[in-house]
């Protein structure tokens, strides 16, 4: 569980579901996925504790493209916590455009990653939380991406018990939401969250937190 205090700096890193439509020249605007809906809950739980919130999510990156853009869009704003979702597209990319990303290589470069921010040289070390790239079978051929993103989900299952880092178990978390409403209510198109999807994901980030009293 992630503890949460005054001035906080709580960074969101990853691919679309997390850019969510945000303003590319603002880089506190949080867009309207579920960066945005945390930023409020939290805004509404600690008013005037001086949080600021920052989402770096770039629509299309995979692995290799965080770690290119590590520098100005994750370590140049010092975060204390980070939240990172990614790898849906390691996968997308094998099926839309034979661009194959071995699991290895994946779990190798999210590593580099993770490791270069922990080790206190390039910043303090912030606390990470990861969360599972998912997949819901909308439309049907998304049922053979599961050979593809299963390896990537237990990689990030790994990283989060080497570093210590919180997990989120998204990949769960939304086939368990399909038996309660249809797959498409949730990731109209098997990969991105509706609304309900993005609240789905804030929900479980939300109840992994605590909150500090900003007078202990």
């Amino acid at each position: 569980m992630t503890t949460i205090g005054p001035k906080e700096t709580i960074l969101f890193y990853g691919d679309s579901i997390t850019d969510c439509g945000r303003d590319r020249g603002n880089v506190e605007s949080l867009g309207s996925g579920y960066p945005g809906l945390i930023g409020v809950a939290l805004a509404c739980k600690m008013p005037s504790q001086g949080l600021r919130f920052i989402n770096t999510g770039v629509s299309g990156d995979r692995i290799y493209d965080l770690e290119k853009r590590m520098e100005a869009d994750l370590v140049a704003h010092a975060p204390s916590i980070v939240t990172f979702l990614i790898g849906i597209n390691d996968t997308w990319r094998r099926f839309d455009s034979n661009i194959v990303s071995p699991a290895g290589d994946f779990q190798a470069a999210y590593k580099r990653i993770l490791r270069a921010i922990t080790n206190g040289r390039t910043m303090p070390a912030p606390r990470i939380v990861l969360m599972e790239p998912f997949v819901l079978p909308v439309p049907e051929d998304r049922r053979q991406w599961r050979a593809d993103l299963d390896p990537r989900i237990h990689a990030v299952r790994e990283l989060a018990v080497e570093f210590g880092a919180d997990l989120i178990p998204l990949d769960g978390l939304f086939a368990a939401a399909a038996t309660r409403a249809p797959a498409a209510y949730w990731l109209p198109d098997g990969v991105h969250p509706s609304a309900a999807g993005h609240a789905l994901i804030a929900d479980a980030w939300m109840a992994n937190v605590r909150i500090a009293s900003a007078n202990p």
